[in-house]
């Protein structure tokens, strides 16, 4: 089963281990992962699943639709070319190890 490796702002890290199929929010939010709020249930209408996606893994993920794009828009911390809403990036075996970093607030 692939792990997610979550970094929060004080560079602490939570590994959390759960069945591909499962978006990245889902996976913290049942496993208690602080800064990672998920309010729409990963229905793409909240940004409150902000993340930066660590450099050695934003070139694996599929592209960005546009409703997640305009949802980065409105997130509280300043939205990077790493930022993406964890609701849309789904655990893959391919993705085992993937860095997220948690900002530091969440709207």
């Amino acid at each position: 089963m692939p792990d997610v490796i979550y970094v929060q702002p004080d560079g602490s890290r939570r590994t959390c281990t759960n069945e591909p199929g499962r978006n990245l929010m889902k996976v913290a939010v049942e496993n208690l992962v602080p800064g990672i709020i998920g309010e729409c249930g990963g229905d793409l209408s909240c940004a409150t699943c902000h993340v930066f996606v660590d450099a050695d893994w934003t070139e694996r993920l599929e592209p960005m639709g546009a409703d997640e794009e305009s949802l980065l828009d409105v997130t509280s911390e300043e939205p990077t070319e790493a930022s993406r809403l964890c609701c849309q990036i789904i655990l893959s075996d391919a993705l085992d190890g993937i860095v997220v970093h948690v900002p530091e607030t969440q709207r």
